[in-house]
């Protein structure tokens, strides 16, 4: 179900329809700053106007949680932040219907860390978890492009942060094309985005994928550099996407731009993630 991210700017309640008239049947919001940590307590109406007019169309909704969100960092304040963004985050989600909460797998920072940064994140996840009730979001974790000290960024890292969760059922994963790419998956080649979805699953288990972030990316593979470029228009290229939508593990998923450009840039690269489907045999 191919959608893209779009600003609740104030007008929650719109959001289902706007994204309806740039052709997404998905859609991933913020419920707040991206880039901070302040959170805010929603208005109900708006909560309930959003979550009906999603519900009225079937589309499924991701919430993000902020950029700011580490919970690996040997920082206790920025820890503690963490849990409580997360946290809230989820609260919001299952206030306006969402379907997951996309949480970035963060980083050590330092070398040293990786050991402690895994025992914050399970001990920040695991009760979060077991909380939620059949109404909440699940909580989808995304790997990053590998910059810094990364805790999760290959799918082979998947693994160990899976097994530091107890491969939890309500833990899930958003895939993000373009950190894939840079985290050094090469998608480029024929037949190089099956084999990524196929060792997803080996590696995850079959159904743990729950979204993906569908990015080119403006760098080459391995960069470790997270710059998204619109479909077609970086170093992945258009016929990756044709591969990822004829996944049988993508199939009825919400599969999310977060390209740069405009409403009518949106709008292309949906059409043209639409026209990818449509080959599809």
């Amino acid at each position: 179900m191919i959608g893209t991210h779009i600003s609740a700017g104030g007008k929650l309640a719109t959001v289902p329809r706007r994204a309806r008239e740039l052709g997404a049947e998905s859609v991933q919001i913020f419920l707040g700053n991206p880039r901070g940590w302040a959170t805010t307590a929603g208005d109900p109406a708006a909560d309930a106007a959003f979550r009906a007019a999603a519900a009225e169309t079937g589309m499924p909704v991701l919430v993000h949680t902020p950029y700011l969100v580490n919970l690996g960092s040997p920082t206790a304040l920025t820890y503690e932040r963490s849990m409580h963004s997360v946290a809230h985050a989820v609260t919001r989600g299952r206030a306006v219907g969402a379907n997951g909460v996309v949480v970035h797998t963060g980083s050590c920072v330092d070398g040293g860390g990786r050991a402690q940064a895994m025992l914050q994140v399970r001990e920040a996840l695991l009760p979060l978890l077991d909380q939620l009730d059949d109404d909440a979001p699940d909580v989808l974790l995304e790997p990053t492009a590998g910059q810094g000290r990364s805790l999760c960024a290959t799918i082979d890292d998947l693994g160990p942060y899976l097994e530091a969760l107890d491969y939890h059922p309500r833990a899930k994963i958003c895939l993000d094309t373009c950190h894939a790419f840079a985290a050094g998956h090469d998608l480029a080649p024929a037949g190089a985005m099956s084999a990524l979805l196929d060792r997803l699953a080996e590696v995850a288990g079959t159904g743990r994928l729950a979204a993906v972030h569908a990015n080119d990316s403006m760098d080459v593979c391995g960069s470790f550099r997270d710059r998204h470029a619109r479909i077609g228009a970086g170093h992945i290229g258009t016929d990756p996407f044709r591969e990822l939508l004829a996944h049988p593990s993508v199939a009825g998923l919400p599969v999310v731009l977060e390209t740069p450009g405009g409403t009518d840039a949106h709008a292309e690269d949906l059409a043209l993630l639409a026209k990818l489907r449509a080959q599809v045999p």
